[in-house]
């Protein structure tokens, strides 16, 4: 088991512990080679943990740089290439309590998510039960019973409390361990104090027959913090890594041919830049190259976004990733592993989720003064009591009812409450919400980035002119349309009926389809292979004879609700524009329809991610809603994302948000839904603060006790609850 329970609070208040590898002199990367080294860490789990892992390492003479991805809780380290690199890096960073693990243990590491929930909820369901059992037992106490029946009472809690608490609270007790045990403070510490301190005084009064004992309270800290832990867990728990998604496009094997034109299938890391490979029909591209042989179409939509096959012949350059569709092909590797686009990519998206999760949250920002002011009030608490009255005991009780009054169960709930309401409101509204943070972060938006294909547009392509065609020609069209499996080719197939008969069907790669009807050659295809000058537009030529080529004329369809979208957000105050790789009629059209006047065409995905960062140089808060693979770059990069159902996988890990019922129209709801829960978690952060501002001066005057202070802390949390569940009611 990690360190941390995965979803748990963050630590704001960590500090790495100093380096004294940082006092030598930095050696020169001119004069050392250089390379990368990946490592897990499970433990990583907020801001100042990535501060920390970064600054540390990078404080080291023969680390050149280091970058921590919170989603993938991943380390990438360009350090020194000497063969003692990865044990000493794993050393250090098992020294600052952040145990490395390789890669291949990481894979292992995704699959303890679903268990680390399921520990979590036993916990919570032990901590529940236990608590209700020893209220009901404090009933006879409240009530006046004292004596043998009172002690006997007192017993029972505490065989009760003492194995439900030790084992609900494991996940604070053994965080606030590993955190003072390499020099920092958490939450953790002041929640774990609080929690044995009650256990502590209420053991010490049952042995010496006293009247009161706190046992409920221990229980009832473990249970209301573990609430919070849980919602905050669940919210999350949905949220995977695009980088997953997209090595899930990286082909592991190829066939490669030998110089007598035999093939073997070796892995992708025997591959040479100049090796000829094979790629039969429905495989992917293992390489970036060029076509040395063959003809055919591929499918570009898993790096493009674009949905119209690409006709590809010899000296084509093709890329890794791209889908063969009809014909075998034979190309010249030109660029393998990190220098392939899907690699690159991949590490786009790596880039740019470090830097977005780094962004600090609400509930962060009120953590960091939470650890030391509340261990500097209780202490304060047991010395001036202790000294000034000289009654120690006294002085103990006071200092728990202080850690017990100001533990942040209000503070741990204010937030997960919130996300739990405001996700299941998302999710009713048909919008799923994989990152609670973003939430904060769509409420702070000032400009929405579209894609064009399969985001503001249906990204299936439909006859423009199908009346003015003369039927005959759609019945010859629809006949040969039915023997090919080109995109195109079905969508004529679908709109016109045919009774006609081809004989001599044959499909040509890359051109179209060939045959005879009544004994006259017809061909559907390219427009060079027809006879026809090409246009701007998406067209398939029929050819009939000797007569003069037909166009079948497509185009992409704008969203019914796009441009109604398009207008909502401006209304609210956003500025809206357009980032597409399509070229620029077609972008300039779509951007004209849906009422967007900024617009950029053919861009790539590091363009993408470039005009995003400049975006939020120039200090906007950008919302990118995009669906492609080109788009998983830019959507983790851009201050919040969100991408429809029909979006690629990558994207839609990218994707901090999914619209499930694929309605642009949600996008506007998602953003009042995002503002009033970011008023709700402000407001349930002043409930808490209202709340520490009466009871503390109470406590710290030695008015609470700890069972009072337990009884307002579990007051303060429900009212915190009641708050976060008005989202649920928001018309």
């Amino acid at each position: 088991m990690s360190n941390e329970t995965p979803g748990m609070a963050a630590c704001p208040a960590c500090v790495a512990l100093p380096d004294k590898a940082g006092l030598l002199p930095k050696l020169d990367p001119a004069d050392v080679d250089m390379r990368r080294v990946e490592f897990s860490l499970p433990t990583v789990h907020c801001a100042a943990c990535i501060s920390a892992v970064e600054r540390t390492l990078g404080a080291r003479p023969d680390v050149f740089g280091a970058r921590v991805n919170l989603t993938l809780k991943r380390v990438s380290i360009t350090a020194a290439d000497r063969p003692d690199i990865e044990e000493s890096l794993m050393a250090q960073l098992e020294d600052m309590g952040y145990p490395a693990r390789s890669l291949d243990g990481a894979v292992l590491a995704n699959a303890a998510g679903d268990k680390a929930g399921r520990d979590m909820l036993a916990r919570l369901g032990v901590a529940g039960f236990a608590m209700m059992n020893v209220m009901l037992l404090s009933i006879s106490v409240w009530a006046g019973a004292d004596g043998y029946t009172r002690d006997l009472m007192h017993w029972i809690s505490a065989a009760i409390a003492f194995p439900a608490v030790i084992f609900a609270s494991y996940p604070f007790y053994k965080s606030a361990w590993n955190a003072l045990s390499h020099g920092r403070l958490n939450m953790e510490v002041p929640i774990t104090l609080a929690i044995f301190l009650a256990l502590g005084i209420s053991l010490y009064e049952t042995i010496q027959g006293g009247e009161n004992a706190y046992f409920d309270a221990a229980l009832s800290l473990t249970f209301f913090l573990l609430i919070g832990r849980y919602l905050d867990f669940r919210t999350r728990a949905v949220a995977r890594s695009a980088a997953s998604e997209l090595a899930a496009l990286e082909v592991q094997k190829a066939r490669r041919v030998a110089k007598d034109g035999s093939e073997e299938t070796v892995p992708m890391d025997a591959l040479r830049e100049g090796d000829i490979l094979a790629v039969a029909p429905g495989e992917r591209l293992p390489a970036d190259g060029v076509v040395t042989w063959g003809d055919s179409e591929l499918d570009p939509s898993m790096l493009t976004g674009e949905t119209l096959p690409q006709a590809v012949g010899v000296g084509v350059k093709v890329r890794a990733g791209m889908l063969n569709i009809s014909g075998p092909l034979k190309i010249r590797a030109e660029g393998l592993g990190e220098d392939t686009l899907l690699k690159q990519i991949t590490r786009l998206v790596e880039t740019a989720e470090t830097t977005r999760n780094k962004y600090t949250s609400l509930a962060e920002k009120a953590a960091r003064i939470y650890a030391p002011l509340v261990h500097t009030l209780a202490l304060a608490a047991f010395l001036a009591w202790g000294f000034s009255t000289g009654d120690w005991r006294l002085a103990v009780n006071i200092a728990a009812a202080v850690l017990i009054i100001t533990c942040p169960c209000a503070l741990g709930l204010a937030v997960p409450a919130v996300l739990a309401a405001a996700s299941g409101r998302l999710f009713a509204q048909g919008v799923l919400l994989k990152d609670g943070v973003a939430l904060e972060r769509l409420a702070e938006i000032d400009m929405v980035v579209f894609d064009k294909t399969g985001t503001l547009t249906t990204g299936k392509p439909v006859l423009t002119n199908a009346a003015t065609i003369p039927e005959r020609d759609t019945k010859i069209a629809a006949a040969l349309a039915r023997h090919s499996a080109h995109p195109l080719s079905r969508a004529i197939a679908r709109a016109f009926e045919s009774d006609l008969m081809v004989e001599d069907v044959s499909e040509h790669p890359g051109f179209g389809t060939s045959g005879q009807i009544d004994g006259t050659e017809v061909r559907l295809g390219r427009a060079d292979w027809c006879g026809a000058e090409a246009g701007e537009m998406t067209t398939v030529w029929l050819k009939v004879g000797e007569q003069a080529p037909v166009a079948f004329l497509f185009e992409d369809e704008l969203r019914p609700e796009a441009a109604a979208t398009v207008e909502a957000l401006k209304q609210v105050g956003m500025e809206v524009r357009l980032l597409s790789g399509d070229v620029p009629g077609a972008v300039q059209k779509m951007a004209a329809a849906a009422g967007i006047e900024d617009w950029t065409a053919q861009a790539t995905p590091a363009e993408k991610v470039d005009a995003l960062m400049a975006m939020a140089e120039a200090g906007h808060k950008v919302l990118m809603v995009g669906d492609g693979l080109n788009d998983a770059a830019a959507l983790a990069a851009a201050h919040v994302s969100i991408s429809p159902a029909s979006a690629v996988d990558a994207s839609r890990s990218s994707a901090d948000m999914i619209i499930i019922n694929d309605n642009l129209a949600e996008i506007v709801v998602s953003h009042r839904i995002a503002v009033a829960s970011r008023r709700r978690i402000l407001e349930n952060f002043s409930i808490a603060a209202v709340y520490n501002m009466i009871s503390v001066p109470l406590a710290l005057a030695g008015i609470a006790t700890p069972l009072h202070a337990a009884l307002a802390m579990s007051t303060s949390s429900i009212i915190v609850s009641l708050n976060a569940m008005r989202i649920g009611r928001m018309k």
